[in-house]
């Protein structure tokens, strides 16, 4: 079934012209097309519409997700939260006192995953030697990428230490291209840049909504 997400603003992606009610229409696991919410929808009458508050643009990219997920644990909400607070746990003493096993790194990454997924982010790049870590990021459906170079420390806000929004953004909208992008309650990427990734509202990845502000 086709369906429609639109809102306020949409950016397809670094040097294009942003779409004051813009939409994507998306069929499968693609983008069909995008441009004037009003022309797509008398095109696509039967299409099932999705409206978002603030602007849709690319998916972002987080750099050394392997630090993130493997070397930085995330505590479990609520039930470990009373004994180890609710902010993420990094480095070598701290994570050795944890008494770290394979399947509390799993747990771990699935609850990092999830942080990721809720700010915008569709694509990471490291290499994963915790095999129960590499399924939780795998079955997640963040794309993954090999290790690449970055300046600063990995973290969880792919806008962090960036000049632009657009230097986080994987890829570009357009069509016949992955149906992958976000949603961000801003007016525009200055607000984006601004006040960063947690204005996240949604994440699409394969045509699938994958997180959902509520």
């Amino acid at each position: 079934m086709r369906t429609l997400h639109t809102a306020e603003l949409l950016v397809p992606g670094p040097g294009v012209a942003p779409v004051r009610d813009g939409a994507v229409l998306v069929e499968g696991d693609r983008i069909e097309a995008l441009g004037p919410f009003a022309e797509l929808a008398a095109r696509n009458p039967h299409a099932r519409v999705r409206r978002w508050p603030g602007v849709l643009t690319p998916g972002l990219l987080v750099r050394g997700a392997d630090t993130l997920l493997e070397r930085t644990y995330y505590p479990d909400d609520p039930y470990e939260t009373a004994e180890l607070g609710s902010d993420p746990i990094s480095g070598p003493d701290a994570l050795d006192a944890l008494k770290m096993t394979e399947a509390r790194w799993g747990n771990s990454a699935r609850r990092g995953t999830q942080k990721l997924l809720s700010r915008g982010v569709v694509a990471v790049t490291g290499r994963f030697a915790i095999p129960a870590v590499r399924t939780a990021v795998v079955r997640s459906g963040l794309t993954v990428l090999p290790p690449a170079p970055y300046e600063g420390l990995p973290a969880l806000d792919p806008l962090a230490g960036r000049e632009s929004a657009a230097d986080a953004f994987h890829g570009a909208l357009e069509p016949g291209a992955p149906a992958r992008f976000a949603v961000f309650a801003v007016a525009d990427e200055a607000e984006l840049l601004s006040r960063g990734a947690t204005t996240c509202v949604a994440t699409v990845i394969g045509g699938r909504l994958l997180h959902r502000r509520r």
